[in-house]
């Protein structure tokens, strides 16, 4: 960063460090400890959507990586659309696998970004619920470095629980980088695999 970019403001983007991924299950015993969410084990990774060979190489050697794990059950990883035309891979494990599910997402986003399609990678999410039934995913801003709480609420509205993101902000702070800027809260409505 030079003396024009720190006289204009400038501030250089932070750099992706997918290792903060690993920081999701000790934050998993604070949550369920402190609001009662537990893992869901599904978790998924959401990128602008990619067409050509490349892309469809890449995907088989996750695909092949992830289906060489003998412990998983059920397809490794599912790519699907969403309605906003992005593309999601989508790892499911059972609930008490959340490490196992921190792998498949690291090893998902790893191999996008060693492929050449890291500019393309928007976020990884890892979904939890509760007893009463309320969803709540812990998002991970590929671009920012950083993570932050989604909790939309039940019914057909796209709405979502403020007061509960905020409360999880405060409980989860020292144990994820939580994103500073509340406007960088993007809802993911519809985000297979929450």
């Amino acid at each position: 960063m030079g003396l024009l970019d720190i006289l204009l403001g400038r501030t250089k983007p932070v750099a992706p460090d997918l290792d903060r991924l690993f920081a999701l299950p000790s934050a998993a015993v604070t949550l369920q400890a402190a609001s009662g969410f537990t893992p869901t084990g599904s978790g998924a990774v959401c990128f602008a959507t990619v067409e050509g060979a490349a892309f469809e190489q890449t995907h088989r050697e996750v695909q092949a990586l992830l289906d060489a794990d003998t412990d998983r059950t059920g397809p490794p990883v599912e790519l699907c659309r969403d309605g906003f035309g992005y593309s999601w891979l989508v790892s499911r494990r059972s609930p008490d696998q959340l490490p196992q599910l921190v792998n498949d997402l690291h090893a998902v986003n790893g191999s996008l970004e060693i492929n050449g399609f890291g500019p393309q990678l928007l976020c990884s999410l890892a979904a939890f619920t509760d007893d009463r039934g309320r969803k709540l995913a812990l998002v991970y801003l590929y671009k920012r470095g950083t993570f932050y709480p989604f909790a939309p609420l039940p019914g057909a509205a796209e709405r979502r629980d403020t007061a509960l993101e905020l409360q999880l902000k405060a409980v989860l702070e020292d144990d994820l980088r939580i994103e500073p800027d509340l406007g960088r809260w993007f809802p993911v409505w519809g985000a297979p695999g929450l």
